[in-house]
C-alpha cells in the first residue's frame, strides 16, 4: 500500500463518521432484536467456554438436520453485543435455519488474535453440541458483518485437525464476508483505533485472513456497500485476490448500501444480500 497520512486512514475506517445518524441504526437493530427474542423460540446466554463473554444464543429451526448459520457481530472487535444482533435470526430461521449468535470479549480486554481463538473454540462447540437444538453439524455457515466479516473469514481458514484430529477439515461449509476487514495491516494505521485495539505487527500477520493460504475446502462470498469507503471496497475484491477464484467466486459491492444499513439488508427477505445468504445454506 502507497503511503497515506493517518487522517487518510482515519477517513477510511471511521464508519460512524461516515453515517453520522448511525444511533439510529443501533436503536432499531435493539428494538428489532428485543422483539426477535420475544418472538422466537430461543435459548440465551448458553456457555461455550469459561470465559464471561464467552456465550451464544441459538434460535432453533422449525424443521430437524437443519443447516446451521452463525452470524458474527461487528463494532471493531471492541463494541456492541450479540443481544443487539437477534433481528437477524427471524428471516433465516423462517427459512429453515438453526441460527446461533456468539459473544467475544472486546478490545483492549483482549487482542484480535485472542477473539479469533474464542471465535474457534464457540465453532467447535457448535460443531459437537448444535445437533440437540435440530442444527445439523456437518453443514455450518459462518457469516458476519464488519469486523464479524474478518472473524468469519478467519474461521474459513482455520486448520481445524490442528485443533483437535476429529475435527472435520471443512467444519465451515461456507462464509459471508459483510462489509469485513481481511487483512489489519491498514486497520493498524487508522489512529482512532489505536488506543482499544492495540495492534501489533505480531497481531497483524496472525489475524490477516488474506494473508493466509486459501482454505482448501468451501467457499466464501465477500459484499461490501456502494456507499462505504475505498478501503472496505478494497477489502472485498482483496480477499478474491488472495484465495482465488476457487475459494471466493463471488463479490459483490451494493449499490446505495453503507456500513449500517448492510446488516439490515443481509436480514431481509426482500433484498438480494439475504437471497444470497439464503443461498449459501444449499452448499
Amino acid at each position: 500500500m502507497q503511503y497515506q497520512s493517518p487522517a487518510w486512514f482515519d477517513a477510511m475506517y471511521n464508519n460512524r463518521a461516515m453515517v453520522p445518524d448511525f444511533p439510529v441504526y443501533f436503536d432499531q437493530w435493539l428494538a428489532q432484536s428485543q422483539k426477535a427474542r420475544q418472538e422466537l423460540h430461543s435459548l440465551l446466554d448458553v456457555s461455550y467456554g469459561s470465559g464471561p463473554q464467552e456465550t451464544l444464543d441459538i434460535f432453533p429451526s422449525k424443521i430437524p438436520n437443519a443447516p446451521v448459520v452463525v452470524f458474527i457481530h461487528g463494532g471493531y472487535w471492541r463494541s456492541l453485543d450479540k443481544s443487539d444482533h437477534s433481528f437477524i435470526a427471524p428471516s433465516f430461521v423462517e427459512a429453515g435455519a438453526c441460527v446461533v449468535v456468539p459473544n467475544y470479549a472486546l478490545c483492549p480486554d483482549v487482542t484480535i488474535p485472542q477473539i479469533v481463538m474464542q471465535m474457534v473454540k464457540a465453532l467447535i462447540w457448535v460443531y459437537r453440541y448444535i445437533h440437540h437444538w435440530g442444527g445439523d453439524p456437518s453443514r455450518i455457515h459462518v457469516q458476519g458483518h464488519s469486523a464479524g466479516g474478518h472473524l468469519a473469514a478467519m474461521l474459513m481458514a482455520c486448520q481445524w485437525r490442528l485443533c483437535d484430529d476429529q475435527l472435520p477439515d471443512d467444519l465451515v461449509k461456507t462464509a459471508l464476508s459483510v462489509s469485513g476487514l481481511h487483512e489489519l495491516h491498514s486497520v493498524m494505521r487508522a489512529p482512532f483505533l489505536h488506543s482499544t485495539l492495540k495492534l501489533t505487527n505480531e497481531h497483524v500477520l496472525k489475524a490477516s485472513p488474506a494473508w493466509m493460504p486459501a482454505p482448501a475446502h468451501g467457499k466464501l462470498i465477500a459484499v461490501a456497500g456502494g456507499l462505504e469507503s475505498d478501503e472496505f471496497k478494497r477489502h472485498c475484491i482483496l480477499i478474491q485476490q488472495a484465495w482465488g477464484k476457487e475459494r471466493v467466486p463471488q463479490t459483490q459491492i451494493l449499490d446505495g448500501i453503507h456500513h449500517f444499513n448492510i446488516v439490515q439488508a443481509y436480514a431481509d427477505v426482500r433484498h438480494p444480500l439475504h437471497q444470497l445468504a439464503l443461498g449459501l445454506l444449499a452448499r
